[in-house]
């Protein structure tokens, strides 16, 4: 009886031993996958940091329905800031935020406030790409705009899903802009003559050494014409308009909100906090997590942190160059140069 017992104990302890083998296992395997899991979104949020995409939550909800903000406040350039400490539109980290928002499938819908007079073209078509591959991907995408946003500012507002705009808004400004400047008659009042050497005769179109000919002025005519055209095709199928009732909207007249929902550019009138109402609805969640993107540790941060080096003439200095530079091409802007 006594050998039976014993025998009976130590099975019982095999078994126990088997138990807490296979516990120790299984919470060892647990703890590993827990810690790539850690690993993983460290990763990711440094990634993110790097790339100027930190995450700040707004509203607290449910992490697994999010809306993300995105803010687009100034002028649509891809230009150096002036300090790390000023808050202004960041190019290259907002394109970063919108091709994470495209990847992630926590993300179900887009606020984009939008208080800008337009931009570049190159930098405002970047933005439409993003915005409308969002929406082709079953996101709606919601526009707030904000005191103005006009130009290349509705360009990259045409594809969402709906836009709102507050009475005053200023918007609209359909239309592209190439400045040029002729200063051969200062030149010559300072003694200063022009040398340029060139390899053809359009080499040095648009120069502000020398008044311009009739034939370059075609020549930009038509450059300006074409991306014009670009612009009516956003907006025709971004509002779903047909050209006939488009064109006379688009000769780069400005409106307020009102006038604009009153031809169609808009559709409702109303403010930010209208528009993530009306989202949240959309997405059909009442509590979602809000969160925006602010600014990490890309190279905005490093170029800057590094550029305080420079002294404050050089930096204003390489902020007048940049603007020069941008004088002479095409903009989607509104109010001129």
């Amino acid at each position: 009886m006594l050998e039976k017992m014993n025998t009976r104990r130590w099975i019982a302890v095999g078994v126990a031993v088997l138990i807490l083998g296979i516990s120790a296992i299984s919470s060892g395997i647990s703890d590993k996958i827990n810690s790539e899991a850690r690993m993983k979104k460290m990763e990711a949020s440094l990634m993110n940091a790097v790339n100027g995409m930190n995450e700040e939550v707004i509203e607290e909800g449910d992490s697994a329905n999010r809306i993300a903000v995105i803010s687009v406040e100034g002028a649509i350039m891809n230009v150096p800031q002036a300090s790390f400490l000023t808050e202004s539109y960041d190019h290259k980290a907002t394109l970063n935020a919108l091709d994470d928002i495209l990847q992630d499938d926590t993300i179900k819908g887009v606020l984009l406030k939008v208080n800008s007079p337009g931009g570049g073209v190159y930098e405002s078509a970047e933005l439409h790409k993003r915005v409308k591959a969002i929406v082709d991907a079953k996101k709606p995408v919601y526009v707030a705009m904000g005191n103005t946003a006009a130009s290349g500012g509705y360009y990259i507002s045409a594809p969402a899903t709906k836009i709102y705009a507050a009475p005053s808004t200023l918007t609209g400004s359909i239309g592209v802009i190439m400045g040029g400047t002729n200063l051969s008659g200062l030149m010559e009042k300072l003694g200063i003559a022009n040398q340029t050497i060139k390899s053809a005769a359009h080499k040095d179109i648009g120069s502000n050494t020398r008044p311009m000919t009739d034939e370059e002025r075609a020549i930009l005519q038509s450059v300006v014409d074409d991306l014009y055209g670009e612009f009516l095709n956003v907006v025709s199928q971004g509002r779903h308009m047909d050209m006939a009732t488009l064109r006379p909207l688009a000769d780069g007249s400005v409106f307020t909100g009102k006038q604009a929902k009153q031809k169609g550019l808009v559709d409702e009138l109303g403010y930010s906090e209208d528009a993530l109402a009306a989202l949240k609805k959309a997405i059909k969640c009442d509590n979602p997590e809000v969160f925006n993107y602010t600014k990490g540790l890309g190279d905005g941060f490093f170029a800057s942190l590094f550029s305080q080096k420079a002294s404050d003439k050089e930096l204003a200095a390489k902020l007048v160059l940049g603007a020069l530079a941008d004088n002479d091409r095409p903009m989607y802007l509104y109010g001129g140069e």
